[in-house]
């Protein structure tokens, strides 16, 4: 059973992207409205979306939305071990925020031991300093071949007495066989851990589903805490690369709306960090396309390529899907294209890739005059500047380091076109930065959209009063902590924990006392 005073909760999922993460934000922000001093966790993430904290570490994307939710300092101790894929194989390793070597697929299952010393660590270091600890699991805990080496899941609830919400996605389909498969499959004493089913995005006569519901209670045991219904305006920063772009377009790019921008955002299958072009996707007037699809791509008023966690191999796919050749000759037709930190290496003449890839020397696709090399050590930063102006401020996580070439031979000066850009270089239509985060400042992304916007000829115009992007991202936060103070009973979630029935939470008892 779990611990009658747990200092956390573990926000567990019937699969990847059943609702983890929103939960644990939407709870987070609930939370904090109520006054308790309260902190995301996440023991291990397998993500490419990483954000730099404030002092220089690396962690996932959605423990930082979630800090933010919980309106407390992002540190690396919310999500002290981070798993970057870059291979089918291998991943790369940060640790507490710093690279910590590779971690192969072969030893995925038992070689993490120390990765499990370092997360409840950083877990013991949280439950001392805040009034509660919501945690997130990765993917399933049921899944039972990786049991033996967990502690993110099951493996972390066991060593914390953590009640356990299991969160499952209802549109996915067959749900309650999903919950009731989870409950089956845990061992009894991981089993007797949960202590709530909540159901996520709902859409329609709760009645009808009442039934199932209680049908599931009787065989296991577990209420359900809460129905959350289907969300339309809300989608939050993702861990999980298979669900880019939530808001995305459902359809190909108009091709005849001129008050529009049209951009195409190409998903590059080590895709990393494409929540850049979420602050693109939410401006009045700008259609934003994921795709891999050439014929869109060269249909777009803007192609952006985003970061990638193997830069050189998905160079090598650009150029097997026909890609490259589109991004040429948009370049060559003056058509903009910009490229965010691997996507701007792609364009080098030249890269040098002992590192990451361990390729070599292979060539860019050489429309910026820069030459990238691997530096063994990872840039980390949280840089700032101006664009005409515009101040900028953003975050760097990049092995690759861009240097400016020379000019070629019989040249005495650049091409007045060559320009620097955020860190980068412009040359004409093409742009390129290895700055991830820009598109959230307003002022720059309306202005720097402006220019796209005219280069193509397009009557696209910023709409000056629409709410900026972080005003935006804190509406949702809110708009998810209503949608869960009205239909989940957060109270009955927390009855376990410290701050449970019974504790005086009015004011957040424990960072009163600090």
């Amino acid at each position: 059973m779990p611990s009658p005073s747990a200092s956390g909760l573990l926000v567990a999922g019937t699969s990847s992207d059943a609702g983890k993460s929103v939960l644990v934000a939407g709870l987070c922000r609930a939370l904090a409205r109520r006054g308790l001093r309260v902190a995301p966790f996440k023991a291990q993430n397998m993500s490419n979306n990483s954000m730099v904290c404030l002092d220089g570490g690396e962690i996932g994307r959605a423990q930082y939305l979630q800090a933010q939710a919980a309106r407390v300092v992002p540190t690396t101790a919310m999500n002290p071990v981070l798993l970057k894929p870059g291979t089918d194989r291998r991943a790369f390793v940060v640790v507490r925020g710093e690279p910590a070597g590779t971690l192969e697929a072969g030893d995925y299952a038992a070689g993490r031991a120390h990765l499990a010393e370092a997360a409840f660590a950083a877990y013991r270091e949280l439950e001392t300093t805040y009034d509660l600890v919501v945690c997130e699991g990765a993917g399933s805990p049921a899944e039972v071949n990786l049991r033996s080496g967990d502690y993110v899941n099951m493996g972390l609830a066991r060593e914390f007495g953590l009640p356990v919400v299991v969160i499952g996605d209802i549109d996915r389909g067959g749900i309650l066989a999903s919950l009731y498969g989870t409950w089956a499959l845990l061992e009894d004493e991981d089993r007797a851990l949960l202590t709530s089913f909540v159901i996520n995005k709902f859409r329609g006569d709760v009645s009808v589903l009442e039934p199932g519901l209680a049908e599931i209670t009787a065989r296991t045991g577990v209420p359900f805490h809460g129905v959350v219904p289907w969300l339309l305006d809300v989608w939050l920063d993702s861990e999980d690369t298979l669900e880019v772009g939530h808001w995305r377009a459902s359809t190909a790019l108009s091709a005849t709306a001129r008050d529009r921008l049209k951009v195409a955002v190409v998903r590059l299958p080590r895709i990393s960090n494409a929540t850049d072009v979420d602050a693109l996707a939410v401006e009045p007037g700008v259609d934003v396309l994921v795709t891999v699809d050439p014929a869109v791509v060269e249909a777009a008023d803007l192609v952006v390529l985003p970061g990638s966690r193997s830069t050189t191999s998905d160079l090598a796919w650009l150029r097997e899907r026909g890609l490259a050749d589109v991004l040429s000759r948009l370049a060559a037709s003056g058509r903009p294209v910009l490229g965010i930190c691997g996507g701007y290496q792609m364009l080098a003449r030249e890269i040098e890739d002992d590192v990451e890839g361990r390729v070599g020397v292979v060539p860019g696709l050489g429309l910026l005059p820069i030459r990238v090399e691997f530096g063994a050590d990872k840039v980390l930063a949280r840089p700032s500047g101006t664009w005409r102006g515009h101040e900028v401020e953003a975050y760097e996580i990049h092995h690759g380091i861009a240097r400016r070439l020379p000019p070629p031979p019989g040249e005495v000066a650049d091409p007045p076109a060559v320009q620097g850009f955020l860190d980068g270089w412009n040359d004409g239509p093409v742009w390129g930065t290895m700055w991830h985060g820009t598109f959230e400042n307003d002022d720059f992304r309306r202005a720097w959209l402006t220019v796209v916007a005219r280069a193509v000829g397009s009557e696209w115009q910023p709409t000056l009063d629409a709410p900026g992007f972080a005003e935006r991202r804190e509406r949702m936060l809110d708009t998810l902590a209503d949608a869960l103070e009205e239909h989940v009973d957060i109270d009955a979630l927390l009855a376990p924990t410290r701050v449970g029935t019974g504790a005086d939470v009015s004011a957040g008892t424990r960072s009163q006392s600090r």
